[in-house]
């Protein structure tokens, strides 16, 4: 035997079940909603055990394509881009812990992503729209002294930005990048005695955005989320 061969490993029966129920469902032979066979019948007709099959549904399950309910059949999953967050999240929270230089990498990825949402709602933008990030922001400064609360509306503004565009995806990846930073990082999102510059910067975008000029608001995003970074940064320093 050369030291070019590899060993060669038996494959689990789950492995050929979830492969079979997988292919069903990219087929479009099982649609979004529909049951699946009950295990009894999945047993009867793949011709395996009780654990294969459950084994095989856990896997379905964690790749989003099936739901599976305590005491219900298994059904095909409605497709959702927020579930597909989700399912990525804990492989990103492991990703940014364990990564300086990803976390570096999220944040370019971040302020290019977010100046261009901006640069859209400039050009896309209705009064409705504007009403909508005001009310925000006033929520935000409601909330000065809930820094959760605080947060959280910092995100949504950032969403509804994003979903000015009209592109659902757009608002999935924006509610994404947020929510990896504030979960694994939130001293980037968010640093005690900050939030009135954080307030200011959020009106210097509505007014940019309300303007009607993308450069103006891409601008504007750049600055908040860049200053905010090196603000965060040095305010980190003083309070270690």
């Amino acid at each position: 035997m050369t030291s070019t061969t590899t060993r060669i490993t038996k494959r689990r029966l789950s492995d050929d079940v979830r492969e079979q129920l997988a292919q069903l469902i990219e087929s479009g032979t099982l649609r979004p909603g529909d049951l699946l066979p009950s295990e009894r019948e999945l047993m009867d007709s793949l011709g395996v055990g009780r654990p294969a099959i459950r084994e095989a549904m856990q896997a379905l399950a964690r790749a989003g394509l099936i739901e599976i309910r305590h005491g219900e059949r298994a059904r095909v999953a409605v497709p959702s881009l927020g579930r597909m967050v989700d399912q990525v999240s804990e492989t990103m929270k492991h990703v940014l812990v364990n990564s300086p230089a990803s976390l570096e990498n999220l944040k370019e990825a971040r302020v290019t992503f977010e100046a261009e949402m901006a640069r859209v709602a400039a050009l896309r933008h209705s009064p409705a729209d504007v009403e909508r990030l005001e009310e925000i922001v006033a929520a935000q400064e409601a909330a000065l002294s809930d820094s959760p609360a605080f947060r959280r509306l910092d995100g949504r503004f950032h969403r509804e930005i994003a979903a000015i565009s009209g592109n659902p995806i757009w608002t999935a990846l924006s509610d994404a990048l947020f929510r990896w930073l504030n979960d694994f990082h939130v001293d980037l999102v968010s640093v005690p005695g900050l939030e009135q510059l954080t307030l200011a910067e959020h009106r210097q975008i509505i007014l940019a955005i309300a303007s009607g000029h993308p450069d103006r608001a891409a601008a504007a995003m750049i600055e908040h989320l860049s200053r905010a970074n090196d603000l965060y940064r040095r305010a980190n320093l003083r309070t270690g």
